[in-house]
C-alpha cells in the first residue's frame, strides 16, 4: 500500500502544529509520502512543529520516503521522528532539506531548524541523531565539517534483513557524489550533499530504489 500525506495549508509558519501516526500492522508493506515538498515560511514569532511516530509490526514493512521540506529564509522549525520496530520489521527512511530554492535566487541567512529522530527495536533505542542550525545558518553550513557551502543534503537510514546485502550496492550508487555510506549493526545510513536541489533528486532517486531492492521512487515524486 502507499499513502500521500497531504498539509491543505501549503506551507508551516511559526506556531503551526502537524503530528503524523502510521501503524503497519504484522506482515503488511506500507509506503509514505507527500503531495508535494513541505514549505517552511517564514516566522514573526514561535516555532513551527512537526512530529511524525511510526509503528511496524512483526515481518512488515515502513518505507518514510516524503519529499523535501524547503527551509526559507528566517523559518523556524523543530521536526521529529519516532519509530516502533518489532524484532523482525523492516524500515526505510528518507529526510532531504533545501536552504532556499536557489533556481528561484533564495537563500537562507538566518532561522531555526532542528531535526531529532529516535528508532527502537523491540524497546531497544538502536539509533538517535540530533540536528541543529541556530542563528547564521549561512554562516555555519559554508563549515567543512558541516555543508562546505552546499545548500541541498538528506539522511537515508534503513534496518533490516537486507542492510549488509543493500550496503554494497549503495555505496556503488554514491560513489562519485558528496557524501557516503556506513553500516554496522543492522542498520545503514547514508548521508549526502547537492549544490541545488536538482542535483539533489539526481542523487536520491537512484539511492532510494537501491534500499527499495530495486522498486522505484513513488511516482508523485515524479508529478
Amino acid at each position: 500500500m502507499e499513502a500521500i500525506l497531504i498539509n491543505t495549508s501549503g506551507g508551516l509558519t511559526g506556531g503551526d502544529v502537524i503530528e503524523w501516526s502510521v501503524a503497519a500492522a504484522g506482515s503488511t508493506r506500507l509506503s509514505i509520502t507527500t503531495q508535494a515538498n513541505e514549505k517552511i515560511y517564514k516566522a514573526a514569532a514561535d516555532t513551527a512543529s512537526v512530529s511524525t511516530h511510526i509503528t511496524v509490526g512483526k515481518d512488515a514493512s515502513v518505507h518514510w520516503l516524503p519529499q523535501e521540506t524547503i527551509l526559507f529564509d528566517r523559518a523556524s522549525l523543530t521536526r521529529r521522528l519516532d519509530v516502533d520496530l518489532s524484532e523482525t520489521s523492516e524500515f526505510l527512511a528518507v529526510e532531504a532539506v533545501l536552504l532556499g530554492r536557489k533556481a528561484m535566487g533564495e537563500a537562507v541567512a538566518q532561522g531555526f531548524f532542528r531535526d531529532r529522530w529516535r528508532v527502537r527495536r523491540s524497546g531497544r533505542l538502536v539509533h538517535a541523531e540530533e540536528l541543529r542550525f541556530d542563528g547564521e545558518i549561512d554562516r555555519m553550513t559554508q563549515s567543512a565539517g558541516v555543508l562546505s557551502g552546499q545548500v541541498a543534503f538528506a539522511t537515508l537510514f534503513y534496518t533490516g534483513p537486507l542492510a549488509e546485502v543493500l550496503f554494497p550496492k549503495l555505496r556503488a550508487c554514491l560513489d562519485d557524489t558528496p557524501g557516503g555510506a556506513s553500516h554496522w549493526n543492522g542498520k545503514l545510513i547514508a548521508r549526502l550533499a547537492a549544490p541545488t536541489g536538482f542535483h539533489l533528486r539526481k542523487i536520491l532517486t537512484p539511492a532510494i530504489s537501491v534500499l527499495r531492492n530495486g522498486a522505484p521512487v513513488p511516482k508523485v515524486w515524479n508529478i
